[in-house]
């Protein structure tokens, strides 16, 4: 360090995301998508790009080129995969995987289902539910 630089202490470490954000190649058709399709509370807009609520995190969904989709995963936590998965296929959502379970944890079972916005941004619903079975 040059003695102008802050002291970073080693335990440092980044534990909450405030904003996350995606490129998409139409952004009229992404904000429908966002807010109609999957319910996300909208924001506000600033030139090619939208902000939506999502729980504590803010979506930014931007225009741009080169769009290359595919990178990054949103995972929508949910109580009731089944009945968020038929809710979003009823309004025009399409799933690439069903709900399916993941993995039995030691207190719940996680269970997952992925679908992809209109610029084939892949997103999932994610589920962390009691154990089905008898243990």
């Amino acid at each position: 360090m040059n003695g102008s630089e802050p002291d970073v202490k080693a335990d440092t470490h980044l534990d909450r995301i405030g904003q996350i954000a995606l490129t998409v190649s139409n952004i009229a058709h992404a904000k429908d998508f966002y807010q109609n399709t999957l319910g996300m509370r909208h924001l506000f807009d600033a030139g090619t790009m939208v902000f939506f609520q999502c729980g504590e995190i803010r979506l930014m969904i931007g225009a741009g080129k080169p769009v290359q989709p595919g990178g990054t995963i949103l995972y929508f936590r949910v109580a009731e995969i089944h009945a968020a998965h038929a809710a979003l296929e009823a309004r025009g959502a399409s799933f690439t995987h069903k709900p399916h379970l993941v993995a039995k944890m030691p207190d719940h079972e996680l269970w997952m289902a992925f679908f992809a916005d209109p610029d084939g941004n892949t997103l999932a619903l994610m589920c962390e539910a009691p154990h089905t079975d008898a243990r």
